[in-house]
């Protein structure tokens, strides 16, 4: 792959040489894909950004807790922390974040972006600055994912003089975490190096086991950024970063009944005692700046990602968690390690993941006729692959002296590794576009874009671990044009009215033969208001779209049972509003009371039989829920000492295509609609330092968040923390 991945390095290079450009600052910040709320105000689509502040507010270290306070925004927890997120956004399916275009810094970070676009990597969100969610057709800079959003993580930047921030927290669950950071700056010179360290034992326990359930992760970054005066004739900035983390967390699939959930839902059972991921990813980025003149600028960025892990766990026992919620006495007792049971595989869910990239993107800003144009050029090659080879131990389960014991069987070797266990998946990707916003007049803005996508993916699966034999082979080819086109117009009072239509994709897994890519037309309309110190939106959105695919995987599998590849589930329709309202009240003695709501409204259903005929027309989609609302209000002197309260609720979701068909019983195929109070404050004792607390889940209510892939899941329980902050 390294010396096809040069040769096209090369290519790209000579072709960026004759790209026209356009106007940006006269110096290259952190990327980010919006800005600031003055920014995102002014899109022609929605657009959100969570600042570092508003990270500040709350102190969440789980990225499902802040996003559930962007409207739009959808979320499948999983383990209670985060460490593998699922986000949806405008319906667009949550599994692994599989259909959002996940960035960090504006660099795809996603393991396998095109091959295997499931999202088993994600950085510790307690090193995140900042977060940006774009939707609506300005989506169309980014990719390969359009039909619902992108995500960008801001990193901590290089610091504008010299310092440094040290965070230390203690929580309940031994749960310990040190945030760190120290850099410089100079005219012509800037540098940053970054720890995130976090741990804890977990909530649950497992049951006759001395085991822990917890995690262990540790992130590392360097950031060293070099320029020429800013007063140069023609202006250069070079931007290096390289990252590290690993993560070693005690993690399964396997979930409870419903009737040891009501019981006690912080409990495991036994077979999952040596269930853990066990990962490792190093990152690599170059960024180059070279700004010509106030009007025009290219930006090159070449970048490299390596990701391994193996999550080893038990698999396939969906069948005992169904049998004991249907009343199987046998099933339930040997799920609770209190019968034999014979024949436990415990699979190594071994991969090896490369991507890589280079991108260009000019800019170029004119007048012409009267009116203001900023074009914007983009073009993208990307390559990326996913080596499977995962051999699956056995193991009886015994009870001996009244105890289970997990005795060891056999492990699969030579042709017992082979198909989907044994197999490498590659995707090679061209994609260009070209964006023009046309500033009309002081009040109406227009924008154009127009993105092509060019993907070619393949899959070989081989018959023993040697891999000398091939047993079958795959491939899939998908080219598209996706144009777009949103406006703004300005009103008195703050008002901007908004609108944009855009043709959206997601493409296919590797693993597909002849599966067509998920396609789209979006629409949204909307208004926003700023005025004083209140902010106000309400956007309604609507999704028609002519093929839904769905990336089957252990976690989400699809209709009739696929675990891997992607499946066509015919047409669908999905419709929603999503509002926001902000507003900061001042007291007397200096004291205000910020509060924000947001509240999205979701209606969904399949509009044509899939082909397959496991999806039907009338069919609800997975995972979707109908209605999520989040208030944060608080109480803050300057800064002195604050405290916020948040409210969050998300309705119950169906886990299946199936659980709304006339007739069907809906008893363990639904989860259940949950609503969870935070608590956090800060003091400041002395001039840089900072003492916090925060109490999450403050009434300690638990329900089943997810059925997938094996039996019900509860949320994160009461939990409490305390820290320091401390900036030198």
């Amino acid at each position: 792959m390294q010396q096809r991945f040069t040769r096209r390095f090369i290519v790209a290079a000579i072709m960026a040489a004759s790209l026209p450009a356009a106007a940006q600052e006269h110096t290259l910040k952190e990327l980010v894909i919006i800005g600031d709320e003055t920014s995102a105000a002014s899109l022609p689509g929605s657009a959100h950004v969570v600042t570092n502040e508003d990270l500040e507010t709350m102190k969440y270290t789980d990225v499902h807790r802040v996003v559930k306070e962007v409207p739009g925004v959808y979320l499948l927890e999983e383990e209670g922390y985060g460490l593998r997120p699922n986000i949806g956004i405008r319906g667009s399916g949550s599994g692994r974040s599989g259909k959002v275009t996940l960035m960090e810094d504006g660099v795809l970070m996603a393991p396998a972006p095109y091959s295997g676009p499931a999202a088993y990597y994600f950085p510790s969100f307690g090193r995140i600055n900042g977060v940006e969610v774009l939707k609506g057709p300005d989506l169309l800079r980014y990719g390969p994912a359009t039909v619902g959003g992108a995500i960008n993580l801001r990193s901590t930047p290089i610091p504008t003089t010299t310092g440094g921030r040290v965070t230390a927290e203690i929580a309940e669950d031994n749960g310990k975490r040190i945030h760190a950071w120290y850099g410089a700056n100079s005219e012509q010179a800037g540098w940053l190096i970054e720890t995130h360290q976090h741990e804890s034992d977990g909530f649950k326990d497992i049951r006759q086991s001395d085991r822990e359930a917890g995690f262990d992760k540790q992130d590392y970054v360097a950031k060293l950024r070099l320029n020429t005066r800013p007063d140069a004739d023609i202006y250069h900035q070079l931007d290096l970063k390289v990252d590290y983390s690993e993560e070693l967390s005690l993690e399964t699939y396997l979930g409870l009944t419903d009737a040891d959930f009501n019981a006690n839902p912080d409990q495991r059972y036994f077979a999952s005692e040596r269930d853990n991921m066990d990962t490792q990813r190093t990152g690599f980025m170059a960024r180059h700046l070279v700004d010509f003149n106030n009007d025009v600028t290219l930006t090159t960025t070449a970048y490299r990602n390596e990701f391994k892990r193996n999550w080893y766990k038990a698999a396939g026992l969906n069948s005992l968690i169904n049998a004991a919620n249907g009343g199987d006495a046998l099933a339930q007792q040997q799920l609770r390690g209190e019968a034999d049971l014979a024949g436990i595989k415990i699979k190594n869910n071994a991969r090896e993941y490369e991507s890589q990239g280079i991108d260009f993107v000019a800019d170029w800003g004119l007048n012409l006729s009267g009116m203001r144009h900023d074009l914007t050029f983009g073009l993208r090659y990307h390559e990326d692959e996913v080596d499977r080879l995962q051999p699956e131990d056995t193991f009886d389960q015994v009870i001996v002296n009244g105890r289970p014991v997990l005795q060891y069987v056999s492990t699969t070797s030579g042709n017992g590794i082979s198909g989907s266990n044994n197999a490498i998946e590659k995707a090679e990707a061209w994609s260009t576009y070209i964006a023009d916003r046309v500033t009309i007049n002081d009040r109406l803005t227009v924008t154009g874009l127009l993105r092509y996508e060019d993907i070619e993916t393949s899959r070989v699966r081989y018959q023993q671990e040697a891999r000398t034999d091939v047993q079958d082979r795959a491939s899939n080819s998908t080219g598209e044009l996706l144009p777009g086109l949103g406006a703004t117009y300005k009103l008195d009072g703050g008002v901007t009215l908004l609108a944009g239509i855009h043709r959206g994709m997601a493409p296919a897994g590797a693993g597909s033969t002849d599966v067509e890519p998920e396609l789209s037309t979006n629409y949204e309309l909307g208004a926003r208001i700023q005025r004083g110190a209140g902010r106000y939106e309400l956007i309604g959105f609507y999704s028609d779209y002519e093929n839904t695919v769905q990336n089957c995987s252990v976690a989400t599998p699809c209709a009739g049972g696929q675990d891997s590849g992607s499946v066509s589930q015919g047409e669908a329709r999905i419709q929603g509003i999503e509002a926001l309202a902000g507003y900061e009240f001042a007291l007397t003695n200096g004291l205000s009371v910020p509060v924000e709501a947001t509240w999205t409204y979701t209606d969904a259903e399949v509009t044509k039989d899939s082909d397959s005929g496991n999806v039907l027309k009338g069919d609800n989609l997975v995972y979707l829920p109908e209605n999520v609302l989040n208030l944060r209000t608080g109480l803050r002197a300057g800064d002195q000492w604050d405290a916020y309260l948040n409210v969050s609720y998300v309705d119950e979701m169906c886990i299946d295509n199936t659980c709304d068909r006339s007739g069907t019983d809906n008893t363990f195929r639904k989860t259940e609609a949950l609503t969870v109070v935070d608590l956090s404050g800060s003091y400041r004792v002395a001039e840089g330092a900072r003492v916090f607390a925060k109490l999450d889940n403050v009434f300690d209510t638990q329900k089943i968040i997810a059925r997938s892939p094996d039996g019900a899941r509860p949320n994160l329980p009461r939990t409490a923390s305390v820290g320091v902050t401390v900036d030198f």
